[in-house]
């Protein structure tokens, strides 16, 4: 949390400064606080600056219906392995609950879309796809900086104490941007803007000013079922609703285990993240390709070869996705995704790749590469399946080795 008097007001440019010597500087705190629509503009001005493409201000009190959503989700089960959904609950659903001082919510959106087709990739099987926003410095790092700056002008220039949030607490922002105008919630569950399409990073500031707020945006989805209809794993159950126990982006990124056998086939050559349902919305035709230089794509990560993915050790894994969100799922469940497109790429010159790891450390690069390898050279896996499962300890890879055999010795 910042507070007013712990930040300066906004520097002169450098370009104002005569030198940096002894009695050139001038006073950083400005006489008068600003409020209402001055104080408003003057923070859509600091959030211009920094590259946010958008911005909008919501109540404290605007989500009255996320609780009640948010526990039904739940109950459903939908959250998969994620338990900290289930944490802080009432807090998630309320501003006011995680900070009771809360007065108005600030909503921030960055625009991330890429130039081209950004499902290009997966006409390219022996190619690893990755998310848009992954091929990209985390945007976790990029965008808290730029909302610090932002609050730190609201806490300067308005007086109001601030806290700024990017995925690091229980803040609901896809309802909050929703409430606050920012874009509504399509029927893929993420936020929709009619300028920006499906590409945008929200990034929350709560302030104890009272700032004017927006009005909210309303749902212009329509009839359409693009999204809805593309997804490879059916992780639909209804529009507007998620089962992440079957989404791409949660399979491969959050889930920590193995996957399912029957979603492995969707899963195609996605080895981090899923652009489908986003990239098919409609409203994407009014989006601009992203401005800012910290989230321009790394060129290096795009077509990346699956032999040359599975090949990596670990010190070779961090080193190319330094400073990227792929970084933070670690080698392991990484080299899981990238077996399994492997398995998926119908290639059987990448049959070697996944003979590899055949004796990897950990189970879950071991289970997938026996998958890979009973997709791509079934008769050589039959026939290592025996002795491999008289070596075999973990109960998972044994299932898999178990798979490969004629049902008659599996029976016995």
């Amino acid at each position: 949390m910042v507070r007013p008097n712990q930040i300066a007001a906004e520097l002169p440019a450098a370009a104002e400064r005569p030198s940096a010597g002894h009695g050139s500087e001038r006073p950083l705190r400005q006489s008068g606080l600003l409020s209402g629509e001055a104080l408003k503009r003057a923070i859509a001005a600091r959030a211009r600056t920094e590259g946010f493409a958008a911005m909008r201000v919501a109540a404290a009190d605007a989500i009255p219906l996320a609780p009640g959503r948010l526990k039904a989700w739940l109950e459903a089960g939908y959250h998969g392995d994620m338990a900290w959904m289930d944490e802080r609950t009432a807090q998630r659903a309320d501003p006011r609950a995680l900070w009771s001082e809360v007065r108005s919510v600030i909503m921030l959106g960055m625009n991330y879309a890429g130039e081209g087709d950004p499902l290009a990739m997966l006409a390219h099987p022996d190619k690893g796809a990755i998310s848009l926003y992954a091929r990209r410095r985390d945007y976790h790092d990029v965008i808290k900086g730029k909302l610090k700056s932002v609050a730190g002008l609201l806490a300067a220039r308005g007086g109001g104490d601030v806290k700024v949030f990017v995925d690091t607490a229980p803040v609901m922002e896809k309802p909050l941007a929703q409430a606050a105008g920012l874009g509504w919630q399509g029927k893929h569950t993420v936020l929709v803007s009619r300028e920006h399409g499906s590409w945008l990073l929200l990034g929350a500031i709560y302030t104890t000013a009272e700032l004017p707020t927006d009005e909210p945006e309303r749902d212009h989805c329509g009839s359409c079922r693009r999204c809805l209809d593309i997804c490879p794993t059916a992780a639909f159950p209804a529009p507007y609703q998620l089962d992440a126990r079957r989404c791409i982006a949660y399979l491969t990124i959050e889930h920590p285990g193995h996957i399912d056998a029957e979603l492995r086939s969707g899963i195609g050559n996605r080895i981090f993240g899923c652009d489908d349902c986003l990239a098919v919305c409609p409203w994407n035709k009014f989006a601009e390709s992203a401005q800012e230089t910290r989230l321009a794509l790394k060129d290096e990560l795009d077509g990346l070869s699956l032999a040359e993915l599975a090949g990596l050790d670990d010190a070779a894994f961090r080193t190319l996705f330094a400073g990227t969100p792929v970084k933070r799922t670690g080698r392991d469940r990484f080299l899981r995704n990238v077996l399994i497109a492997i398995g998926n790429s119908g290639r059987p010159e990448l049959a070697a790749s996944a003979l590899a790891h055949l004796d990897a450390p950990s189970p879950l690069v071991r289970a997938m590469a026996v998958w890979a390898l009973g997709r791509l050279d079934p008769a050589q896996a039959a026939l290592l399946a025996p002795a491999s499962l008289r070596t075999e300890t973990d109960h998972q890879v044994q299932a898999e080795w178990a798979a490969l055999l004629p049902q008659t010795e599996d029976a016995a």
